[in-house]
């Protein structure tokens, strides 16, 4: 078995280090549903889900030791990130907002996710600190399962709280201060990761 006393608080530390998915989770629960909220937290989860079960069947191994994958990857995400950010850089208030259906917000959490290659090696490197040589893919597939579990509890606190101000946030000058702020950050860290080696 996997060390999960040692594990889960490291995994929930980790969790709390914000990052691309968080950033696009603050800004799809900012928009006032709930119902969009777990889906941008399930489309996260299904990237960890992926790239823990590419650990598990040593695929991030591929990344780690393919330099061109890695780049091909790193820059595809790092596209993607600077879109999402671009995108809400020149948001324009006004009018009746348009209901934002949850596959949008799911699509959005897994592509922020799988484009971000430093979650495939984070899940290489990581992961099998807590398991023993020994004992096999089995209780790396705990972790997988633990490390989801944590971040579902802190990505729901956290969408939770941002729909609970959800009314304040999506007064119009909020609202564009949020998208210009997420939006920056979004560009700043698909910068990150195409300028990265």
């Amino acid at each position: 078995m996997p060390n999960l006393l040692a594990f889960i608080p490291a995994a929930f530390l980790i969790a709390m280090v914000p990052g691309p998915a968080t950033v696009m989770l603050i800004k799809q629960a900012a928009r006032g549903s709930k119902r969009n909220a777990l889906a941008t937290i399930a489309g996260i989860e299904t990237g960890i889900a992926l790239w823990g079960l590419a650990a598990v069947f040593g695929l991030t191994a591929l990344l780690a030791a393919s330099q061109t994958a890695y780049d091909v990857l790193r820059v595809a995400g790092a596209l993607f990130l600077v879109y999402l950010g671009i995108k809400a850089l020149f948001f324009r208030s006004g009018g009746e907002e348009k209901e934002v259906r949850p596959g949008a917000g799911y699509r959005s959490g897994l592509v922020t996710n799988l484009g971000n290659p430093k979650a495939g090696v984070f899940a290489l490197s990581f992961l099998p600190q807590f398991v023993p040589v020994h004992a096999g893919s089995g209780a790396l597939l705990v972790c997988v399962a633990a490390w989801i579990a944590v971040d579902v509890v802190w990505y729901s606190a956290l969408a939770l709280l941002v729909t609970r101000v959800g009314q304040w946030l999506r007064r119009d000058n909020v609202k564009k201060w949020l998208e210009r702020t997420s939006g920056g950050l979004l560009v700043g860290f698909g910068v990150a990761v195409a300028l990265e080696h």
